[in-house]
């Protein structure tokens, strides 16, 4: 009886270091993600990130059965969408919310990988979801937040 309770607060730094480090991780891929979007050539623009943008719709509906204004409106708004909910992630603002928001946001670019049957790029976007699903369970040994749930 003894040996459980003195393993009690070993194992709740245990969880509290894994979601750190999970929240870590998520913060920073979604954040360096959706800056790369704002990318051309070497330097970063709003008007690169437009260009791209449309880029990205334009090919996803000449290759799938999906609307151009519905793959425009997505494309122009996940970038700025990344970085929020990264930064949001990182500071553990509203974790729950915001790791749930990412893990929507990582289905709907899967869901658009699907439908130009991009496979690979399918099975990275499932160990996002993945691992955002772990920080979820993991969510309440947040410790280390500027804003808690």
């Amino acid at each position: 009886m003894s040996e459980t309770s003195s393993s009690a607060p070993a194992t709740r730094c245990e969880y509290t270091y894994a979601f750190l480090i999970l929240r870590l991780w998520l913060g920073l891929r979604a954040v360096l993600a959706g800056l790369e979007k704002f990318e051309s050539k070497g330097s970063y623009s709003f008007a690169a990130y437009y260009e791209n943008m449309k880029r990205l719709a334009t090919g996803i509906t000449g290759a799938s059965f999906m609307p151009l204004w519905a793959t425009k409106l997505f494309a122009f708004s996940i970038g700025y969408a990344l970085i929020t909910l990264g930064v949001a992630i990182l500071l553990g603002i509203k974790s729950r919310c915001s790791l749930f928001l990412m893990g929507l946001t990582y289905v709907a670019l899967s869901f658009g990988l699907m439908a130009v049957q991009e496979s690979d790029g399918v099975a990275w976007l499932g160990m996002h979801v993945a691992l955002v699903a772990g920080a979820l369970v993991l969510v309440q040994h947040n410790r280390f937040a500027l804003w808690r749930d």
